[in-house]
């Protein structure tokens, strides 16, 4: 079940190769996320020291959480849960010129763990962004003459 989605992600990026990751969350944020509070624009993740970190999404405080301790700070710095090879990985491609790690969603999976899709993605120019829109609308035209 899909909570939270990075429409604008295809849009702005090539995806060259998706992984999943789980996530540190307190117990409000989880809330919260089950009641639709999630943003993912314009948030990216870091790869530092080892670990990887999920940077500038946002997390709508918990409704009923009350202030202070019981509630969440909705743009804190979130842990992502990934092997060390796959941090490894990550942290030499995005070396590399251009490349960066998009978050694509957040979502629940079977057993109801929170898990977050990422993306290692290569930026659009402008003129890649209007072609692939120019594309996207003849498909559209042509499937409403059929």
């Amino acid at each position: 079940m899909e909570l939270v989605t990075n429409r604008k992600a295809t849009h702005d990026y090539e995806i060259l190769e998706t992984f999943e990751a789980g996530m540190v969350l307190l117990g409000s944020e989880i809330k919260s996320l089950r009641n639709h509070g999630g943003s993912l624009q314009d948030a990216f993740v870091d790869v530092k020291g080892g670990g990887a970190t999920l940077i500038n999404s946002s997390i709508a405080p918990y409704s009923k959480g009350g202030t202070g301790v019981f509630n969440h700070e909705e743009r804190r710095p979130r842990k992502l849960l990934m092997h060390k090879r796959e941090i490894e990985t990550l942290r030499k491609k995005t070396q590399e010129k251009g490349l960066a790690i998009i978050p694509l969603s957040i979502y629940l999976n079977k057993k109801g763990i929170a898990k977050i899709r990422i993306a290692l993605a290569k930026g659009k120019k402008a003129h890649d962004k209007r072609a692939a829109l120019k594309e996207k609308a003849d498909r559209r035209s042509m499937k409403d003459l059929d």
